[in-house]
């Protein structure tokens, strides 16, 4: 009798694991998001904010053979960043290699070439940057202003709506590794992808085609946490909108 009831329970015990199992491997890319999914994705915008900010990537294919590359960080919760922007031409030209600091209204630039000239030959003290309005709109948009407003737009004061991620538009396309740490990816029908860390949830990249692009932009993050952006003073700007000669020779 003992050795048929331990038999029995080995088999309720089996029935019961085989019902209650999660199996990833049961499941295929491109299957719905759970419910349980559709709220982490919900929070990811809000959850950067939360968290304050991160190391960024931005990579974005242009032209024949153009990438332009910026690098450095992005306080979400100010909504404010800074980056080292090189454009790469893919051709004998050489790199544009600049630095960005960016407002959701403002975008400054630094370590231009030929500034110095150009403000001297505008009777202009010598400063450092270079600022203007972030360009906005549909047509003749810079790339480097559509990355900026791109990365401060990953976070958000709010969560979004659940349900706007149930409904089999956004969908579940596997596991892989972002920078050494494991994420689950999920694309969407309006065609950007993210890959949320499966430890902490937070958001590690973020892939999207740029309208009229036959590539697409890439903003990887990294390190999340608090960041403090220190803008450029207005005593180390010239106002490009004020001075178009100067920014017209230094290609801001």
């Amino acid at each position: 009798m003992p050795r048929r009831l331990l038999a029995i329970a080995l088999v309720l015990l089996a029935v019961l694991l085989t019902g209650c199992s999660d199996d990833p491997t049961d499941r295929q890319p491109g299957d719905p998001v759970t419910a349980e999914e559709a709220e982490v994705l919900a929070g990811l915008l809000a959850g950067n904010a939360e968290e304050g900010g991160a190391d960024v990537v931005v990579t974005a294919p242009f032209g024949e053979g153009g990438l332009l590359t910026l690098t450095g960080e992005v306080d979400l919760a100010g909504a404010a960043g800074r980056a080292r922007s090189v454009t790469s031409y893919g051709d004998e030209r050489p790199d544009d290699v600049r630095t960005a600091f960016f407002t959701p209204e403002q975008i400054w630039f630094g370590d231009l070439p030929g500034l110095p000239e150009a403000l001297a030959a505008a009777g202009l003290p010598d400063v450092p940057f270079v600022r203007r309005p972030v360009v906005t709109g549909t047509e003749a948009v810079p790339l480097t202003d559509v990355l900026v407003r791109l990365v401060l737009n990953l976070g958000a004061a709010e969560p979004d709506d659940a349900g706007a991620f149930t409904g089999g538009g956004t969908t579940w396309e596997g596991q892989r590794s972002i920078d050494g740490r494991l994420a689950s990816v999920y694309a969407s029908d309006a065609g950007w992808t993210v890959a949320v860390d499966d430890s902490s949830g937070v958001l590690l990249q973020y892939v999207t085609r740029l309208p009229g692009q036959d590539a697409d932009v890439t903003v990887t993050l990294a390190d999340h946490g608090p960041r403090t952006i220190a803008l450029p003073e207005e005593a180390q700007t010239v106002d490009a909108g004020a001075h178009p000669a100067v920014a017209a020779a230094v290609g801001v």
